[in-house]
């Protein structure tokens, strides 16, 4: 490489960088309370996910790689760790009893975890005789009864085949029932789901099929199965929250906010490579919680999340 060309390539690196540093949040309809700005909370983990809030407005979320779940206190906005031996969670949902739901992918389970007193329930062990790819994302409508995502993101801790290969013949959405006694698949077709949000009245569920780049929309059934499969927007999501309003915030480079038409309305840059999920914390649920890599993050919202 000759002097030139270095120079050229340093120009570029440092406008890029500057671009990323400098890099503006969109706001089309004014869902981000005036003045607000992204503020960095707490770094130093290998890789944040699964945000959930509990009643208290505080959120709990995971370090997947090193197999521990973490609290933001959203009075003090302090982090402490919560749970060490997870088996390895990844996307976490709480009951209205508050006990934690977790996608457990040591062993590819869904888990039901008490905080207080350390007991645990293995909710979901397998589908049909055969481990689940890896539950990922989950959430737990209104009337009972889950939803969650199954991908298959091979794990370095898996031993043998299961590190290379799925059990199941694809990669699905489920259904477990308020009394646990039904577990069946309600997509069959995506190539690889992930995020998953419904709306707060239990009637639409939202599901990101990262694979394909796409967010789709259905109805939800009284018993759970899903139908009118629309496309709500050409983007996928590693994880998903809902406002108030009706519009759904998607991960990846950032946070992307799609209004209930589908309608792109704003986009949050975060200073990582990837953001992997948000949600809404504190009591009055108007700040957004984003987990991004190594860190996570608030900011301001003047749209509240929902209860």
């Amino acid at each position: 490489m000759n002097a030139k060309t270095y120079l050229i390539g340093l120009t570029s690196t440092l406008l890029l960088v500057s671009q990323s540093l400098f890099a503006q949040i969109e706001d089309k309809r004014g869902i981000i309370a005036k003045g607000a700005q992204l503020e960095l909370v707490k770094d130093g983990f290998s890789f944040t996910e699964g945000p959930a809030v509990n009643r208290f407005g505080d959120i709990y979320f995971t370090d997947q790689p090193n197999d521990k779940i973490y609290v933001w206190n959203a009075n003090s906005n302090q982090v402490s760790l919560a749970k060490e031996s997870t088996g390895r969670s990844n996307g976490l949902y709480f009951q209205l009893d508050g006990k934690l739901i977790a996608a457990a992918d040591l062993k590819n389970e869904l888990v039901e975890m008490d905080i207080q007193t350390g007991k645990e329930t293995v909710l979901v062990p397998s589908f049909k005789g055969k481990k689940l790819n890896g539950p990922n994302d989950i959430w737990i409508r209104p009337k009972g009864g889950l939803y969650f995502t199954d991908p298959l993101y091979p794990r370095p801790y898996w031993e043998g085949v299961r590190g290379k290969e799925m059990e199941q013949d694809g990669q699905h959405v489920y259904f477990l029932s308020e009394d646990r006694t039904e577990l069946f698949r309600v997509t069959q077709d995506l190539k690889q789901p992930n995020g998953i949000i419904g709306t707060p009245d239990g009637k639409y569920l939202f599901v990101a099929d990262i694979g394909a780049s796409k967010t789709w929309k259905y109805e939800i059934q009284e018993d759970g199965y899903l139908t009118n499969k629309t496309l709500f927007c050409e983007m996928g999501s590693d994880g998903m929250t809902i406002d108030d309003r009706g519009n759904v915030y998607l991960t990846g480079k950032g946070v992307t906010v799609f209004d209930r038409k589908g309608e792109k309305i704003a986009h949050i840059p975060v200073p990582k490579n990837w953001t992997a999920n948000v949600a809404f914390g504190t009591l009055t649920r108007n700040v957004l919680f984003i987990t991004a890599m190594d860190a996570v993050y608030t900011i301001k919202m003047k749209n509240r999340g929902v209860w």
